[in-house]
């Protein structure tokens, strides 16, 4: 067998030992990435891509940020882990900043819980929702199009069929409710419902917003009825909407109960986040929830600088002005339809004989890496850094991929 590392491999030898060793959960690899730098990634084969997808909204400081190498580099250096029963202060200092960005001016009622990932802070979250709820509130809320992760709890709050129906039965008592309306969601809310899940804007579902209007109404409803409402900020938190929460831009002053962190967080370090509320962040007990790596030293160090990053160096502003600009200069493509999104996670919506896998596959030929979550969606989750050049190099390139696969398109129909 070839040694690992061996510089002799070429991305094909590399997928080939892929496919032979590793769980084929998400198909074929389409590059063996070796090295990243900024906003750009390289291949085994040597070629170089600009990284619009950031890890699906994970990288947003890009690759081989300084401030996460160091941070990690000098918390591996004095203390890498440590088990539940002891706590550092990296851990504390995070959930205190945890606290700050998600409530601020109400940190004093606020608990978080440190987890690795997404799916397990919105496992945690839908635990909480059952402590709240017990036997006299059954009935968990989701929307359709939602996705909140893959393992049992979270996958039984996601409502892609195909994600669900192979590991049913799951979880029961949840309820999926078209996404954006209120009259729904007012007609199922009810004393017996013991949460409401929602993303404010739907990532997997084409980048859509879900508006102030229903956000407003979901707060409004479940406190009506007593119900908890949850916010899962995993892939639109932590800047990438331009605001450190996304629903702190399409809905101010909205105080959801529990909101859930992930990706972004941690600056492709992986750690995940439950920050509750008031009684809601009181609800698990000792011994009622737990993991081994959650808010380790150094998944909390990392976030620290990516926190940090973001507010030194005005990310935030940059991610909301390079956002505007870009979304308009896309639209004024021939062949798009419309784009959808704040910030720095945009959907670009491709007019009708455009297939966005197609698209998507072109880009990358031409060296750009996007991701096509619809049929008829592309979407970008660059890093915060990315400059307006590459921005406007992905522009120029889209054009390009959209006129010829437009002018297939008319030939394939004529023939």
């Amino acid at each position: 067998m070839t040694a690992l590392g061996s510089a002799a491999q070429t991305g094909q030898s590399w997928t080939d030992r892929y496919t032979a060793s590793v769980m084929n959960t998400f198909g074929t690899p389409q590059r063996v990435l070796v090295r990243g730098q900024g906003a750009r990634v390289w291949d085994a084969d040597g070629a170089e891509y600009l990284d619009l997808l950031a890890g699906i909204a994970v990288n947003c400081l890009g690759h081989a940020h300084p401030a996460i190498t160091d941070a990690v580099g000098a918390q591996l250096a004095s203390l890498g882990h440590v088990s539940n029963f002891f706590t550092t202060a990296a851990q504390v200092r995070l959930a205190e900043e945890l606290a700050s960005l998600v409530y601020p001016g109400r940190e004093a009622g606020t608990r978080v819980f440190l987890a690795n990932s997404g799916t397990e802070a919105n496992e945690a979250a839908f635990k909480i929702a059952r402590r709240h709820g017990g036997p006299q509130r059954p009935r968990v809320l989701a929307l359709e199009q939602a996705f909140h992760g893959r393992t049992m709890g979270a996958l039984a709050l996601t409502h892609k069929a195909a994600y669900r129906e192979p590991f049913e039965p799951l979880p029961g008592g949840v309820e999926f409710l078209p996404a954006g309306d209120a009259a729904a969601l007012e007609r199922a809310m009810g004393p017996d419902v013991a949460a409401l899940i929602i993303e404010p804007i739907q990532g997997e579902a084409g980048v859509r917003e879900l508006g102030t209007d229903y956000l407003e109404a979901t707060r409004r409803l479940t406190e009506q009825a007593g119900a908890l409402l949850i916010i899962d900020e995993v892939q639109t938190g932590m800047g990438r909407t331009g605001a450190w929460m996304a629903h702190h831009l399409l809905a101010p002053g909205l105080i959801p109960d529990v909101v859930t962190l992930a990706k972004g967080l941690g600056g492709g370090i992986p750690i995940g986040a439950v920050v509750a509320h008031g009684p809601a962040g009181e609800l698990l007990g000792p011994g009622q929830h737990g993991t081994t790596f959650g808010g380790n030293p150094v998944a909390s160090s990392a976030a620290l600088a990516v926190i940090e990053t973001i507010r030194s160096h005005g990310l935030l502003e940059r991610v909301a002005h390079l956002g505007a600009q870009w979304a308009r200069d896309i639209a004024a493509i021939p062949g798009v339809e419309e784009v959808r999104g704040r910030g720095l996670l945009l959907g670009v919506g491709l007019a009708d004989g455009l297939a966005s896998a197609q698209v998507a596959a072109a880009l990358l030929e031409r060296g750009f890496i996007v991701n096509a979550p619809r049929p008829d969606t592309i979407r970008l989750a660059p890093p915060f850094i990315l400059t307006d050049e590459e921005a406007a190099s992905l522009t120029v390139a889209l054009g390009e991929v959209l006129e010829e696969q437009s002018a297939g398109a008319a030939i394939g129909g004529r023939s």
